[in-house]
C-alpha cells in the first residue's frame, strides 16, 4: 500500500534556483528568477502584477508589454506552510498532472516557492459552478485527473486520517486576544467535540468502498480557472494534492457550492443537480478508465450516497485557525468555516429520498 505520487519516467526535468524571494520585497526576487526564465527581457520592463486571492501564498504575475499574455507567475510560500503542506508532494503532483495536460507548465522551483504558466481564464465564484453549462466540464476535468495512474504499481491508500490528526495537532486552543478567545469558546466546538466528530466520520467512511485516487484536495471556486473561448476548465494550486477517497474530492467541491467568506447551506447541490453532475463525472472517468461510457442509475445512486457522507468531512472547520496561527497571524472569526457540524443536517435532508442509506 502507497499514498506517495510516483512522478513518470520522462517526465520533463524542473530546474531548481537558489534564489529567495522576500514576501513583502518581492522585486529583486522575482527578477533574479525572470533573468533564468526570460533572460532576453529587459529587468526594466518587466512589470509585476500581485494577485490577492491566495490565502496561503503570495502570487505576483511577470510579464512585459502592454497586455499580460506571457505570463511567469511567481508563487512564495507563506510563512510556516511547511507545517501542513508537503512542498515535496505538491512538485511531484505538479509535474505528474503536467505530464496529463492537467496543469499548466512548472518552470522552475526556488528556495521558497515555484513559478509556472499562467492560464488564461476566469477565476471562477460559486454562482459559476452552479451554472449547468460550466458544472459539466468541472465534472469531466476532475474525472480526468482522477483516472491519471501515478502510483507505479503500488495499491493505493488514502492518508486523509493522518493528515486530519496532524492538523488537529495544530490546531491553538485559545488566542492571545481576550476577545477572540472569548468567541472561539463560544462560537467553535470544543477539541474534544471535533476529535469525536473526527471518530465518527472515520468510522462512518472508512469501509463505504470508495475508490482510493489522485485527487486535488482542494478544489475551491477560485481554484478553477474557466476559458470561455477555449470551452474547458483547468484546474490550480496543488498543494493539497494527492491519493485520497474520489468521494471526498466531489464532495469537498460540492460543499463549495455554499461559499467560503458568507457561507449559506441553501447553494448545498440538491439532489437533481447533484445526478446530473456525478452521471457527466461517471462518463467522463468511465471512458478515462477504458470502460466505455455507459453508466446506470445504480452506479449514480451509489456515488450520491457516498459523496454525501463524505462531504461531512471536507473543509476542516478549524482549517483557516490552525493555518493563519502556525504562521503566527491572528484569525478571523468570520473565516471559520464550521462545515463538518453544520453540513450534516443539510446532507442529511438531501440523503432523504434515499430512506436512510446514510
Amino acid at each position: 500500500m502507497a499514498n506517495y505520487i510516483h512522478v513518470p519516467d520522462g517526465a520533463p526535468l524542473v530546474p531548481k534556483f537558489d534564489v529567495t524571494v522576500n514576501e513583502q520585497d518581492y522585486r529583486g526576487g522575482a527578477l533574479q528568477l525572470i533573468k533564468e526564465l526570460r533572460p532576453h527581457w529587459k529587468p526594466s520592463e518587466v512589470k509585476m502584477k500581485p494577485f490577492t486571492d491566495g490565502i496561503t501564498n503570495k502570487l505576483i504575475g511577470c510579464y512585459v508589454g502592454p497586455v499580460m499574455e506571457d505570463v511567469v507567475l511567481v508563487r512564495v510560500y507563506g510563512n510556516k506552510t511547511e507545517l501542513f503542506v508537503d512542498r515535496e508532494n505538491e512538485v511531484k503532483s505538479f509535474r505528474v498532472l503536467q505530464a496529463h495536460r492537467c496543469a499548466p507548465r512548472l518552470y522552475c522551483t526556488f528556495n521558497n516557492g515555484l513559478c509556472y504558466e499562467f492560464l488564461q481564464g476566469t477565476a471562477l465564484e460559486p454562482e459559476h459552478i452552479r451554472n449547468p453549462a460550466i458544472f459539466g466540464l468541472i465534472a469531466k476535468q476532475l474525472a480526468k485527473y482522477h483516472a491519471i495512474h501515478a502510483h507505479n504499481g503500488w495499491v493505493p491508500q488514502s492518508d486523509l486520517w493522518l493528515k486530519m490528526g496532524k492538523y488537529f495537532s495544530l490546531v491553538p486552543t485559545h488566542f492571545q486576544d481576550p476577545v477572540q478567545n472569548r468567541r472561539l469558546s463560544r462560537e467553535v466546538p470544543s477539541s474534544r467535540q471535533l476529535r469525536e466528530e473526527m471518530v465518527w466520520l472515520k468510522q462512518s467512511l472508512s469501509d463505504l468502498g470508495s475508490p482510493v485516487v489522485l485527487c486535488h484536495n482542494d478544489l475551491l471556486c477560485k481554484n478553477i480557472i474557466y476559458n470561455q473561448a477555449g470551452g474547458n476548465v483547468k484546474f490550480i494550486d496543488y498543494e493539497y494534492a494527492g491519493y485520497n477517497y474520489q468521494a471526498y474530492d466531489i464532495g469537498n467541491h460540492f460543499n463549495e457550492f455554499a461559499g467560503l467568506s458568507d457561507v449559506d447551506y441553501s447553494f448545498y447541490p440538491d439532489r437533481t443537480l447533484q445526478l446530473q453532475w456525478l452521471r457527466a463525472y461517471l462518463e467522463a472517468y468511465k471512458e478515462h478508465k477504458g470502460q466505455g461510457t455507459e453508466v446506470s442509475d445504480t452506479e449514480v445512486e451509489v456515488l450520491y450516497v457516498q459523496v454525501n457522507r463524505f462531504a461531512l468531512v471536507c473543509s476542516s472547520s478549524l482549517q483557516p485557525v490552525f493555518q493563519d496561527e502556525a504562521r503566527g497571524h491572528s484569525t478571523k472569526l468570520s473565516r471559520i468555516r464550521e462545515r463538518p457540524l453544520v453540513a450534516r443536517n443539510i446532507i442529511f435532508k438531501s440523503m432523504a429520498p434515499l430512506g436512510g442509506h446514510l
